[in-house]
């Protein structure tokens, strides 16, 4: 991922995050995918009414699917409103599929969804990634150095004033 793009994520009003995701798997390889929505569900996205919990991708048949993605209903949306839990479409190059499809029929590798966010254009984008299983023992290093950081930070700021 290059600056220019990191700069478009963070200036995104909108950024649906998977917190849990960086605590439960290690990170291999990230990829932006687009998402295949209907009209009541891109509304609900930009008012920030989704949710990545529980949230995993698969291949089938070739094409890449979002699963567990929950969307809140849009309040305007009358009988004309989506499905809260339905899979969903991502849209990536072929050859970025299939080498996700070949490196998830490995034995501890899957594809989970990192952040949703909006682009520049007004689209909703999906950075997904291609992770391996923590173990427990990783798990605890994990919070070890999350609360080391904390300290070094704490620490700092009294040291500032």
């Amino acid at each position: 991922m290059n600056k220019e793009q990191e700069l478009l994520r963070k200036k995104s009003p909108v950024q649906i995050k998977n917190k849990k995701a960086s605590f439960e798997y290690f990170f291999i390889e990230t990829f932006t995918a687009g998402i295949v929505l209907t009209g009541t569900e891109i509304k609900s996205i930009r008012l920030g009414k989704a949710s990545l919990v529980d949230t995993y991708c698969t291949v089938i048949n070739g094409e890449l699917w979002v699963k567990g993605m929950s969307i809140s209903p849009y309040f305007y949306g009358s009988y004309n409103n989506h499905v809260m839990k339905r899979e969903r479409k991502l849209l990536l190059t072929k050859r970025e599929i299939r080498q996700l499809e070949s490196a998830t029929k490995q034995t501890g590798y899957t594809i989970v969804p990192i952040l949703v966010f909006i682009d520049d254009k007004g689209r909703a984008k999906m950075d997904i990634a291609l992770c391996k299983g923590k173990k427990d023992y990783d798990k605890r290093q994990t919070l070890k150095e999350k609360e080391d950081r904390r300290e070094m930070d704490r620490a700092m700021k009294g040291w500032k004033k």
